[in-house]
C-alpha cells in the first residue's frame, strides 16, 4: 500500500503544476477510503530540495508588480499574486504533514483536506486570470511564505505559529475589505472567489490553532505564552500588522488575550 507520505514526497519534489493538482485531488480521495496509510519508515528529505515550478519567476517582494485594481491589469495582478499564494499554500500544507511525524492521524487528515482546499482555490483562480488575459506564472511572484517555511522546517510549533497563526490569520484581516473593493466594482466572480477562500481559510487557521494547542500541551508548554515567544523570536518584518479581525480570528481559535497582545503590538 502506498502512504500519504509516498504521495507528498512526488508533490513537494517533482515541480509539475498540474501532477501536483492531480495527486493532491486523488491522494485525499485515497485517504477518505483507507486506500493510504499514515504509518511510514522513512524520514523525510531535506526542505532544501523541495521544487517549484520554473514559472513564475520568483523575486525580491519589492519587485513584484503593484497596480491599483482600477488601472489596466490591476485585477489580474492582484489575482495572480493571489493565485501564488493559494499555490505555495498547498506546498505549506504538504510539508507540515511530511515533515513532522508521529502525529495523531487526525493531524495528516487535516492537512491533506487543506492542501486539497487550497488546490481548489488555484483551480478557481487559475480559470478566473485566464478571463483576464494571463495564465500563473506570466507575472513575477515572492517567496516569502515559503521562506517561514524553510526557517521552521524543524519546529512543528513554530511553523504552527507563523503559517497558519500568523501570515493565513492575516487573510482574515484583509479579505473581507477586499470583497468590498470588488463590491464597488461590481465584479461578482472575483467576490465569489474571495469568499469561498475566506470562508475555507477560517477553518485552515482554525486547525492550525488547534494542532498548535494540543503539541504545546503534550510538551506541557502555556499556548499564548509559546505563540508570543515564536512571534517575537521568528516574525521578518517587525511587528504584526493590524488591524486583526477579531471576530474571524476568535472563531479560528485565537483567544482574547493573544488578540490583546497583537494589537498591543501593532501600535
Amino acid at each position: 500500500m502506498l502512504t500519504l507520505f509516498d504521495y507528498a514526497e512526488t508533490c513537494l519534489h517533482r515541480g509539475h503544476r498540474d501532477e501536483l493538482l492531480h495527486l493532491t485531488h486523488e491522494a485525499k480521495s485515497k485517504l477518505d477510503s483507507g486506500e493510504l496509510t499514515t504509518s511510514s519508515n522513512t524520514k523525510p528529505l531535506p526542505i532544501t530540495l523541495v521544487t517549484f515550478p520554473a514559472q513564475p519567476v520568483w523575486v525580491a517582494p519589492r519587485l513584484v508588480p503593484k497596480r491599483k485594481l482600477t488601472a489596466k491589469g490591476g485585477s489580474a495582478a492582484f489575482f495572480h499574486a493571489i493565485g501564488h499564494i493559494e499555490f505555495v499554500a498547498i506546498y505549506l500544507a504538504w510539508d507540515i504533514l511530511y515533515r513532522f511525524r508521529g502525529l495523531p492521524n487526525a493531524f495528516y487528515q487535516d492537512w491533506l483536506r487543506i492542501a486539497d482546499e487550497e488546490a481548489q482555490h488555484f483551480e478557481l483562480i487559475s480559470k478566473h486570470l485566464q478571463t483576464l488575459g494571463i495564465d500563473y506564472g506570466d507575472l513575477p511572484a515572492h517567496g516569502g511564505l515559503w521562506e517561514l517555511a524553510e526557517q521552521t522546517a524543524d519546529n512543528l510549533l513554530a511553523r504552527l505559529a507563523l503559517v497558519p497563526r500568523c501570515m493565513e490569520a492575516h487573510g482574515l484581516d484583509v479579505t473581507p475589505g477586499l470583497i468590498e473593493k470588488f463590491k464597488q466594482l461590481d465584479d461578482n466572480t472575483s467576490i465569489s472567489i474571495l469568499q469561498r477562500i475566506l470562508t475555507d481559510e477560517v477553518g485552515h487557521v482554525e486547525r492550525g490553532s488547534f494542532w498548535f494547542k494540543y503539541v504545546c500541551e503534550q510538551q506541557q508548554l502555556n499556548p499564548e505564552t509559546e505563540y508570543r515567544r515564536l512571534l517575537s523570536d521568528y516574525y521578518q518584518g517587525g511587528k504584526p500588522k493590524g488591524p486583526f479581525n477579531r471576530e474571524m480570528r476568535i472563531i479560528a481559535g485565537f483567544s482574547n488575550a493573544e488578540l490583546d497582545w497583537l494589537e498591543a503590538q501593532s501600535l
